[in-house]
């Protein structure tokens, strides 16, 4: 019995337990890094209208760059920083951090510049409307200043994660969060400052995150940072950039898809009684609504990866193929909530993010029923593209991270449309959702089955 206590937790602890203690931070830490967006949406349509929610719509896919650069920075180098650890080389563990804080500094403000030179034609790409450019110009004019920040919050937040403290890096989330969340009503409502406001709150929100952040520099737990481990080497920003690409290529075909879903809302809708605004406002509406489940799954998703990651790498097949399952019931519920919200009070999940005439709303209410119709089944391409990453199997899990996005729904919302008008767009996901599925489903069985063949009666006695 004491044997079993001294060894790590992972191997014999009841799944149950460790997917809520590993998953619970990760869902709270995913819930609020989507926070930002959310309630700018709700304050600015309540406060500005629904020509202000398009604007955010428009501006959104910048946001999500900047995440692509700070998940390619802050996940590689907190890979690894960890592997050199392990191996116990601290002067490569510093050598990561040192060249990590540097590229997050200077991805920042190349990006930030990059914003502010090419702000018309990076909106005009993104799909906006002459009516719609007036307020994601002056929302993204102030916004982008925020944008360095955000990186280097972001890769700060990975670092002490692997430094062993999960609590400090959602506690610079939270903080930011909370004091957004308090200064869009201030701003929009009382001092009238309307979607300029909302941009202000936000960047305030985001530096102080950021100052939380950048404070760990001198108080990391296992390394000792000195000014010569800040020096830029080239192999360094290679290996840290190669760890985090899978998880950059994920986020950047998010935008694409953004991209390609805003322009083609804008041309079939001005083809149809709706308009192009009006669709335009309301995918902003649904995806970031669509963001808050998604936040959920796949905080999940990451609380399982150490837990899959450890008994796979100690053969105790078993115990992967437990928590995978349990992972996927409890996915099933989330996303059954959703369905139902989604489904059921289209119009009153809508109704958050402001007014609008019957026109908007009844777009808002079919686009919400049918876009996100096929929810129920997405948390399962998420939880199974995160199982073959977490059991080494890099290349599947990318593939299937990428399946949904590019393979299948990019290409539909481009040939639907054609033939169907608008409602093709809209039609399009739930197809996509429905493939992906399949695709997940064929080759997570042929893995769990292989995993059978590889149990031992050893294994088979540890418990569940």
């Amino acid at each position: 019995m004491n044997t079993l206590k001294s060894e790590n937790p992972l191997g014999y602890e009841k799944l149950p337990t460790l997917l809520r203690n590993y998953a619970v931070p990760s869902i709270i830490a995913m819930l609020v890094s989507s926070l930002y967006n959310i309630v700018d949406q709700i304050f600015i349509g309540q406060g500005v209208g629904y020509l202000g929610n398009a604007a955010t719509n428009v501006a959104y896919p910048l946001t999500t760059i900047c995440l692509a650069i700070a998940l390619l920075i802050g996940v590689g180098s907190a890979a690894r920083f960890s592997m050199a650890l392990g191996a116990k080389e601290k002067e490569k563990a510093e050598l990561a951090v040192g060249n990590a804080i540097s590229m997050m500094v200077l991805f920042g403000l190349v990006y930030l510049v990059f914003i502010q030179l090419f702000l018309h034609p990076l909106l005009t790409l993104f799909g906006t409307t002459p009516d719609v450019m007036p307020y994601a110009r002056s929302y993204t004019r102030i916004t982008a200043i925020g944008m360095p920040l955000l990186i280097i919050t972001n890769g700060m937040s990975n670092l002490a994660r692997a430094d062993g403290s999960p609590k400090f890096s959602m506690t610079c989330m939270i903080v930011g969060a909370i004091i957004n969340t308090i200064l869009d009503p201030l701003f929009i409502f009382v001092f009238n400052m309307g979607i300029e406001g909302a941009a202000l709150a936000t960047i305030i929100g985001q530096f102080i995150s950021f100052l939380m952040a950048i404070s760990y520099v001198r108080r990391f737990k296992h390394i000792d940072l000195k000014k010569k481990h800040f020096k830029l080497q080239k192999v360094e920003c290679l290996k840290i950039a190669s760890l985090g690409m899978s998880n950059s290529l994920n986020q950047l075909a998010i935008t694409f898809v953004q991209i390609v879903l805003n322009n083609s809302l804008t041309y079939y809708g001005a083809l149809s009684i709706y308009g192009s605004d009006v669709p335009l406002a309301c995918s902003g509406i649904v995806m970031k609504t669509n963001a808050i489940l998604l936040s959920i799954i796949i905080g999940l998703a990451q609380g399982s990866q150490p837990i899959i990651s450890f008994n796979f790498g100690a053969k105790k097949y078993d115990r992967v193929r437990g928590i995978y399952k349990l992972a996927i019931c409890y996915s099933l519920v989330i996303s059954l909530i959703g369905f139902i919200a989604f489904q059921f009070f289209p119009r009153q999940v809508i109704s958050l993010f402001g007014t609008g005439d019957e026109l908007y709303f009844e777009f808002a209410v079919k686009f919400m029923r049918i876009f996100l119709f096929m929810v129920l089944i997405n948390g399962i391409q998420v939880i199974t593209s995160n199982f073959f990453a977490a059991t080494g199997k890099a290349i599947k899990g990318v593939f299937l991270s990428l399946s949904r996005q590019v393979i299948f729904l990019i290409p539909l919302i481009l040939i639907l449309p054609i033939f169907f008008g608008i409602d093709g767009i809209l039609f399009a996901a739930p197809i996509a959702d429905a493939l992906a599925f399949f695709v997940a489903i064929f080759l997570v069985r042929k893995e769990l089955n292989h995993m059978k063949t590889l149990d031992t009666p050893e294994t088979l006695n540890t418990p569940a």
